[in-house]
């Protein structure tokens, strides 16, 4: 057959595609052309004749991967792709457990419960066992369980002697048992019990040893430590030796999901355990410009424990990274609108231009912007903000607190959350209502029957956020509302719950955001209607149409997470301020902070053509308003690969960020000087007034925002933000060294003085 498939290959991808019958980790840098390499080394192996289509197993961590890894293969060689194992690891250990069903004590039928299927059937063990939901919430006994399986431990070989999770352990021991009389398997079991299987029983372990000679792994920084202890079974793995070769190809510079389980350790562990004196490195990128490439470079040089490799391209340097630094989150997003309608005018596509950022509530500004502009985006991998399920659920209640006519709103809330109100009942005051040619509210507020009770209560709930809706200010309206409601505690114990609580704070943000801008500064002819009928009004043109298809020419809207994988001509990455990106979270760990700068790495290496870095140094966002500092990583970047388009007078003060040997200690000191430098600015400012701290109290309290004081052990800082009334009423102040800090100021007052 022929090579010529060898010939489309540089010197390293060849290098990697030929390599005799040998383990073997692939450092596959961003662009880098990883799936060339993964699919001419399978065209190699069977073209040479070196193996058979069946002894080869392939991994991914996708099924959108392995189906193009099929297609690939499938279309370059008249061999039968299905004879190879070709999978996730969740789709193989499938495979596996239903072919040796009875070797692993399952049912030839059965079935897999997704992560909301597994989270119901947590829920009915703890109800049958009388365990609290308040003390242990559902969500985070899925994680508890979830994570001991990662790392290969039933419950009955966890010791568990930490307080809080013995009553996890507990629910982890039921749990089981009910799995097991259902005859069910989550993902996690998948993989536990197909590693189980291997490791007890010798002849199923050789069948498959024997079977699979080569062995090929996608995305090999992703695994967790029970993948990688299945992939030493199945190798066969004995004193350094192994029966057969695995080829791991992964990049550890683009390793950012630990909080699936994902250990970077695999990847050294992997060198020792196989024998694999040094990685091959693929480092000619075919995506970035030269600048682009040296700018990641140097941010990611700053990570000390990474196996090491520098991208490079021939492609030319390139135009400079753009840095646009704005006064608020709404002129950031006016900026990348009218960078987006230059770029458009100059006949680049929408689709090939796309919008990042680390938080998914980030979003809503940038949404508001884009749809006001008549510019189609996509929200990738989710729904626009307005569209979201959360928001949906909190935007009727407040629909039917403006309206009780609205069924619509009636109908998607009456029992959400639960209230026992089952779906005959809502038949009969549909039908009621129709009858008497009234809205369902109107039957509600009188009926009778066996779940009177909660109809009731679920009136009197809507009644009380009708009586506030004239007496608050709109955000705190609407934090009122979702709070009464209890979507609150119904998404606490949502697997995917910190995500939708926060995009509640966001929903308050744009409340709070509507009424100051939107409907205050902005002459409409809607002057007449109260704020809540506007900002609702506003929230339904933002929604539904406008939301772009999949394969539509649209701006690409989405976190840095999502982004992995994909390439654009134009990236804009926004948000780069400390606190927000790098997050606030990622200071309390070594191993945080650099998993925080590979995200920021994963987000350079998206642009092709044009980088845009942005930041606001006022954003609103999650409810509240807070100042900010340019990101840390924009020092990181040398000068002269930057250009900055905003005036020099809102640049920061420069620091000096050489930060040599870049240590855990030092890293958080490098911060404390941006803080003190930035600190130090707003001390000279003129004090913000109400409107732009959006304070929710009388400004002339002697803690107003922009109040520098002193506090007896935090030293200087700012306050930010004031809310709450009485003994009730908390401070937030950015310090100095130690960042934000909330705090009960009927205590906090006896600790610090103003200056």
């Amino acid at each position: 057959m022929s090579d010529d498939f060898l010939n489309l290959l540089n010197p390293e991808q060849r290098k990697a595609v030929t390599l005799p019958e040998e383990s073997a980790l692939i450092l596959a840098g961003a662009g880098s052309g990883k799936t060339r390499v993964l699919t001419s080394r399978i065209n190699f192996l069977l073209t040479e004749g070196i193996c058979h289509p069946s002894e080869i197993l392939a991994v991914t961590f996708t099924n959108k991967a392995a189906r193009e890894m099929l297609d690939r293969v499938g279309r370059q060689l008249p061999i039968k792709v299905s004879r190879m194992w070709v999978g996730t690891f969740h789709g193989l250990c499938n495979r596996m457990l239903r072919a040796q069903y009875k070797a692993a004590g399952l049912p030839q039928s059965f079935t897999i419960l997704d992560q909301s299927d597994q989270l119901s059937m947590i829920k009915r063990v703890m109800k049958a066992h009388d365990f609290s939901t308040e003390i242990n919430k559902p969500s985070e006994v899925q994680s508890y369980i979830n994570g001991c399986k990662e790392e290969g431990l039933r419950a009955t070989d966890v010791h568990e002697k930490r307080p809080r999770f013995i009553d996890k352990l507990s629910i982890y021991e039921r749990y089981e048992d009910t799995l097991a009389k259902e005859g069910a398997c989550d993902f996690a079991e998948l993989l536990l019990r197909s590693y189980e299987l291997l490791k007890n029983h010798p002849d199923i372990r050789k069948h498959y040893q024997d079977q699979f000679r080569f062995i090929l792994i996608d995305e090999f920084q992703d695994t967790n430590k029970l993948q990688y202890k299945w992939i030493k079974l199945i190798s066969g793995i004995e004193d350094g030796r192994a029966i057969n070769t695995v080829f791991a190809v992964g990049d550890d510079d683009q390793s950012i999901y630990s909080f699936r389980g994902a250990n970077l350790d695999n990847m050294r562990q992997f060198l020792h355990d196989f024998k694999v004196a040094d990685p091959i490195r693929l480092e000619q990128n075919y995506r970035s410009t030269g600048n682009i490439l040296k700018a990641a470079n140097e941010l990611i040089a700053r990570n000390p424990s990474r196996l090491g490799k520098n991208l490079w391209t021939n492609s030319g340097e390139g135009e400079k990274i753009r840095v646009f630094e704005a006064e608020n989150d709404l002129e950031e997003a006016r900026f990348v609108v009218e960078a987006i309608t230059q770029y458009r005018s100059e006949g680049i596509k929408y689709k090939d231009m796309a919008v990042l950022y680390r938080s998914n509530a980030q979003s809503r500004v940038l949404e508001s912007a884009l749809n006001n502009n008549g510019i189609p985006y996509l929200v990738y991998g989710g729904f626009r903000f307005y569209d979201r399920q959360e928001i949906k659920n909190a935007l009727a209640y407040l629909r039917l607190a403006e309206n009780t006519s609205d069924d619509a709103a009636f109908l998607r809330v009456i029992n959400v959350p639960t209230r026992g109100i089952g779906q005959t009942t809502v038949e009969k005051i549909i039908d009621e209502a129709e009858v008497k040619g009234c809205s369902c509210f109107e039957v509600a507020r009188s009926f009778q029957g066996r779940a009177a009770k909660a109809i009731a209560s679920f009136v009197s709930l809507i009644e009380e956020i009708r009586a506030k809706k004239d007496q608050m200010p709109l955000g705190d309206l609407v934090s009122y509302a979702v709070a009464k409601s209890g979507l609150i505690s119904m998404y606490e114990t949502d697997p995917n719950g910190q995500d939708r609580i926060e995009n509640f704070r966001e929903l308050t943000s744009a409340a709070e955001s509507f009424v100051v801008i939107e409907h205050v500064d902005e002459e409409t002819e809607e002057t007449e209607l109260k704020p809540l009928a506007l900002f609702l009004a506003n929230a339904t043109l933002e929604s539904g149409e406008s939301q772009s298809k999949l394969g539509e020419d649209a701006v690409q809207l989405m976190t840095v997470h999502s982004a992995k994988g994909l390439e654009f001509e134009i990236v804009f990455i926004t948000g780069l301020e400390e606190g927000l990106f790098p997050h606030n979270n990622s200071i309390f760990s070594p191993e945080s902070i650099e998993e925080e700068r590979r995200l920021m790495y994963v987000a350079i290496t998206r642009a092709k053509k044009r980088l845009y870095m942005t930041m606001a140094h006022r954003r609103l966002l999650n409810g509240r308003e807070d100042f900010h500092i340019p990101s840390s990583y924009l020092s990181e970047i040398p000068a002269e690969l930057l250009k900055y388009l905003s005036p020099q007078s809102r640049r920061s003060t420069e620091v000096d960020s050489s930060n040599e040997g870049d240590d855990f200690g030092e890293s958080i000191w490098n911060r404390g000087r941006r803080m003190e430098n930035w600190t130090r600015q707003i001390f000279e400012r003129p004090k913000p007034t109400t409107f732009g701290m959006r304070s929710r109290v009388k400004s002339n309290s002697p803690y107003a925002p922009g109040t520098k004081i002193l506090h007896e052990k935090f030293g200087e800082g700012v306050i930010y933000n004031l809310t709450g009334e009485g003994e009730s009423q908390l401070i937030d102040v950015m310090f100095s060294k130690y960042g934000k800090k909330q705090m009960l100021l009927s205590i906090a007052k006896n600790k610090i003085k103003i200056v």
